[in-house]
């Protein structure tokens, strides 16, 4: 199953709010469904484990409605750590979404490329973005990565495999979700990687990093920040 170039309508600036807004919904829906969260949590229990009862600054890349950094703060919560949360997307969407779900977080509205290079957190995360980009620029990203991050980086995107595939196919038509949901969704499995992609493209931007199969049908992908392994 190679991976996909085809278009997400979800990438097209020209899609109203309203259903933009409606697609945020529905995907923050399926990450419930998914437990789609877990895997970023236990990330950042490491990462505090490290230097416990240090604050912490995350970064959430391409944040889409802001459902990762909700969950977030209410790990934050719940563990007893003090956090700064920044949520980045290009979509002005985006942010009105996130406000409007009560996001307790700031937020960059900008394409990520644009961010100063002096500009660093403790830790940047990116849920089910990287798939959205090419190799050229997915190569350049994960550069980007540790450039940005003080302490670790984290991708989590999807494995490009037939049963997910299927299943998002399936599942966003029988629970009647919004059309781009149904359309995009299954694109963004074909889009997605396997793990000789990871392995290629990792090698190719030369930075340290290592991929993890995580469930359901994820990648995780992760590697020190600026500060090195020990953050």
């Amino acid at each position: 199953m190679p991976r996909s170039t085809a278009a997400e309508i979800m990438d097209d600036p020209g899609q109203s709010e309203a259903d933009f807004d409606a697609a945020l919904a529905d995907l923050a829906r399926i990450n419930r469904m998914t437990f789609a969260r877990a895997p970023l949590l236990r990330f950042l229990d490491r990462v505090a484990a490290a230097q416990p009862g240090q604050p912490l600054s995350v970064l959430d890349v391409g944040a889409g409605g802001g459902d990762a950094l909700r969950a977030v703060a209410a790990w934050g919560a719940r563990r007893g750590v003090a956090l700064e949360l920044w949520g980045l997307d290009r979509s002005p969407w985006a942010e009105a979404h996130a406000i409007r779900q009560a996001t307790p977080a700031r937020w960059i509205t900008a394409d990520l490329f644009d961010l100063p290079e002096a500009r660093r957190f403790d830790v940047v995360v990116c849920g089910l973005f990287a798939h959205h980009l090419d190799d050229a620029t997915l190569v350049r990203f994960l550069r980007w990565l540790p450039a940005h991050a003080r302490r670790r980086w984290l991708i989590l995107d999807l494995h490009r495999h037939p049963v997910p595939w299927a299943a998002v196919w399936a599942g966003t038509r029988l629970l009647r979700m919004h059309p781009m949901v149904c359309h995009d969704g299954p694109i963004s499995v074909a889009r997605g990687f396997s793990r000789a992609d990871w392995t290629r493209l990792i090698a190719a931007a030369g930075v340290q990093a290592s991929p993890r199969w995580v469930l359901p049908f994820r990648w995780a992908v992760e590697g020190p920040g600026a500060a090195g392994p020990g953050g």
